[in-house]
């Protein structure tokens, strides 16, 4: 046994084994990371997962190329066919027919590809900071992409997320430098993201006949002061997606689920209940 709360089941998925969370009971709801050095599943939702199983059955899937989901050396990234691809993998593999999903960053754009295309295996959407427009890749995106394991880079790529510089505590910072210097995940992390970092970003959007054809009832939660994703991406996603609503959070950077974590839980539950009302 391992006391690695990050490690949980594994499932065969596309060709490798993806590391996955699979809590509580209920209609699915799919937690989608997003992309940060030394991300997981655990590291983005171990605040949410607790209170959204106590209602829902809950499965948060470290995203290919993140965490502990292993790929093969010469494992081809596509974007964003890959993680369209694993999530429907993991759904396939544990009887899933149709779930919710809840999408942080670069996990919301992976949510917004998936109703479009596979509209009918995806139930409402809850986007937070997410991409899914074009935007401009600045100086803390490029810092988070970019990241070379030390405490000191790591502790500044914290720092870019949250509001509240006390979040980005000595233990936090360890927690996810440790997560980089496993072997082989810088690696992978930077297979992921090559230079130049633009052309990745602008991979993630949808066009906007996309956009417009999504008929998701979709919730977009934005941090005030994000600095990673600006604001304006959630509002422009506002106006072109037919159902959708904006909430956006003072005082709260890119950590919406961290920084406001009690608010960010009710405003999903209330969301999501919505469906079955």
């Amino acid at each position: 046994m391992t006391d690695n709360p990050e490690l949980g089941k594994t499932l065969a998925t596309c060709g490798y084994t993806t590391n996955y969370h699979d809590e509580g009971q209920g209609d699915a709801v799919l937690l989608l990371h997003g992309s940060g050095a030394g991300v997981s599943a655990w590291a983005n939702w171990r605040g949410l997962i607790p209170g959204l199983s106590q209602r829902y059955r809950v499965v948060a899937p470290d995203l290919v190329g993140f965490g502990y989901t292993s790929v093969a050396d010469d494992f081809e990234f596509k974007f964003m066919d890959s993680w369209i691809d694993q999530q429907l993998a993991v759904m396939d593999g544990l009887g899933i027919e149709k779930a919710h999903i809840v999408g942080n960053s670069f996990g919301g754009a992976v949510a917004l590809w998936m109703a479009w295309r596979a509209p009918e295996r995806t139930g409402r959407l809850v986007l937070m900071g997410a991409g899914g427009v074009p935007i401009v890749v600045g100086p803390e995106l490029a810092a988070l992409w970019g990241y070379k394991p030390s405490p000191e880079a790591m502790r500044n790529a914290m720092s870019v997320m949250a509001y509240n510089q006390d979040l980005i505590t000595d233990e936090l910072v360890e927690m996810r430098y440790r997560a980089t210097m496993r072997p082989g995940a810088q690696e992978v992390f930077e297979r992921v993201f090559p230079l130049p970092h633009q052309r990745w970003l602008d991979a993630e959007a949808l066009p906007i006949h996309g956009l417009q054809a999504i008929k998701n009832d979709v919730l977009l939660i934005h941090g005030r002061e994000d600095r990673v994703v600006p604001p304006q991406a959630s509002l422009t996603m506002h106006q072109l997606l037919e159902n959708s609503q904006l909430h956006s959070i003072g005082k709260c950077g890119h950590w919406t689920m961290v920084e406001h974590a009690a608010r960010f839980r009710q405003l999903v539950e209330n969301f999501l209940d919505e469906a079955s009302a």
